[in-house]
């Protein structure tokens, strides 16, 4: 679908979603990033919702600036999946107990590993060089240099909301594990912490939305914000490869002949640099991935709705980008007061996860419908592999 334009301040709002359909207060977000000095050109995915800070779904792109809050407080979250050489028959019909390893291996919500992980000791990481890593954290904010401890042990865990780990199976039945998780508390101290520098900076005091607030290039305070932000990115990174490789070594110990397809990963609230129009730009992608011509990404719907494998169509209208997941419909305060605990076991029906009033705000009817998001950018991606949870652990 062609995108649609609605009108903006300094630059219009390019739309792959009818702009009738989203509520105002997301409407007025999207119209106050059109009014910064520095915005390039601003894109709307069709998963497009309300958010804290800036619009979920949305893709700025500025000269010479970035809004920490733009960014969010989950640098760096996004998702990774590999197919793996299973199929359906070979999984056990009570799937309880897989649930369990799972569960056991990977801690959730506020849980941590007793010690930090060892990536020499875990299976198929493909991120290195993790003493250079660590060896930067002294160069991070002095807000944060007593989390080291923590953020060490929180490499490998998953965290609460909507993030997951999820086994799933494809249209021809191949077994996959997906997952859905970021930088964790580090992430988001660092991105609270800068939120409120940029927010005392002159530049900003006129601003419409003191949640735009922007560091500008040349400043030191940009300076200090890229080197933690992109080390919390490669922090989220480095999470999700340390989870998926914990998740590969329970697979591996249930069914020990299991082989494992390339890693897919994908960030979807980050920061990149990148050139369009012959202008070079910080595009801060929240709640949208890059799909840049062959880029493979993930996009996912809900605890029982699936998730789909695509590749990029590198559209530049875009910003070479997609949308993130299906995107909510309902606040999560309004989906607890909406639904109850009998239509979340109804509407997971057939998949082992947790079915209490502690997931109640992740029930599939909170969310939009995913076919529908995928229909909407048929000239941003197409899609390699449809994929359906039969094991989804939440927080």
């Amino acid at each position: 679908m062609p995108y649609t334009e609605s009108s903006g301040v300094r630059v219009p709002i390019r739309m792959w979603a009818d702009p009738q359909t989203v509520e105002p207060a997301a409407m007025d977000q999207l119209r106050n990033v059109t009014m910064l000095p520095w915005v390039h050109g601003l894109a709307v995915m069709p998963d497009v919702h309300y958010g804290k800070g800036a619009t979920v779904g949305s893709v700025i792109a500025m000269r010479g600036a970035v809004s920490p809050s733009a960014v969010g407080v989950d640098i760096g979250c996004g998702m990774t999946a590999v197919r793996t050489s299973l199929t359906a028959e070979d999984l056990p019909d009570d799937l309880g107990a897989l649930r369990s390893a799972l569960e056991k291996a990977v801690p959730v919500g506020f849980q941590m590993h007793r010690d930090p992980v060892d990536p020499r000791r875990v299976h198929g990481l493909k991120t290195a060089d993790w003493d250079r890593f660590w060896a930067e954290f002294g160069s991070l904010a002095p807000a944060v240099q007593d989390r080291r401890d923590r953020a060490a042990k929180q490499v490998g865990t998953l965290g609460g909301g909507n993030h997951f780990l999820e086994v799933c199976l494809d249209d021809g039945g191949a077994v996959w594990a997906v997952l859905h998780s970021g930088s964790r508390n580090i992430g988001k101290e660092l991105a609270e912490y800068h939120i409120e520098q940029a927010r005392g900076l002159p530049h900003n005091r006129d601003l419409p939305d003191r949640d735009l607030a922007v560091f500008v290039s040349g400043t030191p305070q940009m300076a200090a914000y890229r080197r933690d932000l992109f080390w919390a990115q490669d922090y989220a990174r480095r999470n999700r490869d340390v989870m998926m490789g914990l998740t590969c070594d329970v697979l591996r110990r249930e069914f020990p002949r299991v082989t494992f397809d390339q890693w897919i990963s994908c960030h979807h609230n980050y920061v990149a640099e990148e050139s369009y129009d012959g202008v070079d730009v910080l595009v801060t992608r929240k709640g949208a991935i890059r799909a840049g011509r062959g880029d493979l990404g993930i996009i996912p719907g809900s605890m029982a709705t699936g998730t789909y494998i695509v590749r990029g169509l590198g559209n530049p209208d875009s910003f070479n980008s997609a949308s993130h997941g299906a995107g909510r419909r309902m606040s999560r305060n309004k989906a607890k007061k909406t639904f109850t605990e009998a239509d979340l076991i109804e509407q997971t029906k057939g998949v082992e996860c947790r079915k209490d009033r502690g997931v109640l705000d992740e029930i599939p009817a909170a969310y939009k419908d995913l076919s529908e998001v995928i229909d909407a950018q048929t000239d941003l991606v197409e899609v390699v592999a449809h994929l359906r949870q039969v094991i989804c652990v939440k927080g």
